[in-house]
């Protein structure tokens, strides 16, 4: 009975979603933050030319200015703290944490800044900003896709979603000393991300 009970909840709050809309318009203005368990921040980088090697970060947080009208004036915020890097392997996890290459002891925090905002497509855009890591700040673009929003029930309030891709040179940042050839300065990061609003309707 318990079983039949727990079914009729979920179909019960499924009934209440409503599909997603891809129109910024219709989503309201304010302050959205993230939702740190429908967020991720993977990232790759070629090893010896012959494979990408594919690692994350698992402890991230932002928070999103949003304006329907001028989606362009809207403003992101995202921080990942570096300690949190996650390969798989302990030992190596704590290699990267090293000064060698994120140096997380001297710079804890990794950050993206918007500066300005770019559509190019119905639901495509580019994310100009600043990202700093391992003390550095350089410009950078977040190619974006917007996935939609709609009212989530289980948190009552709206959420809407987005992809974004990153790719930054590692040595501009002063990540990783190896020989050449051993590991590339390309870095691909790829993140997908949910904004909760900020208040509860």
């Amino acid at each position: 009975m318990r079983h039949a009970a727990v079914i009729l909840a979920c179909l019960a709050l499924s009934a209440c979603v409503s599909a997603p809309t891809a129109d910024p318009a219709r989503l309201p203005a304010g302050a959205w933050t993230l939702d740190r368990d429908h967020a991720s921040a993977a990232w790759r980088v070629r090893h010896l030319g012959l494979s990408w090697y594919t690692a994350r970060f698992d402890e991230m947080d932002a928070s999103l200015s949003f304006d329907p009208a001028r989606p362009e004036a809207s403003e992101l915020t995202a921080v990942i703290e570096a300690a949190s890097v996650s390969t798989g392997d302990p030992d190596f996890d704590e290699t990267l944490r090293g000064a060698a290459w994120f140096d997380t002891r001297r710079h804890p925090q990794i950050i993206f800044r918007s500066t300005r905002i770019e559509a190019t497509g119905e639901t495509t855009g580019r994310v100009h900003g600043e990202l700093t890591l391992k003390g550095v700040t350089r410009p950078v673009v977040l190619e974006t896709e917007f996935y939609g929003g709609l009212f989530n029930p289980l948190e009552g309030r709206r959420v809407l979603g987005f992809g974004a891709d990153l790719i930054i040179d590692r040595t501009d940042f002063g990540v990783g000393r190896l020989p050449p050839g051993f590991i590339g300065d390309e870095v691909r990061v790829r993140i997908e991300a949910e904004f909760l609003r900020a208040a509860p309707e």
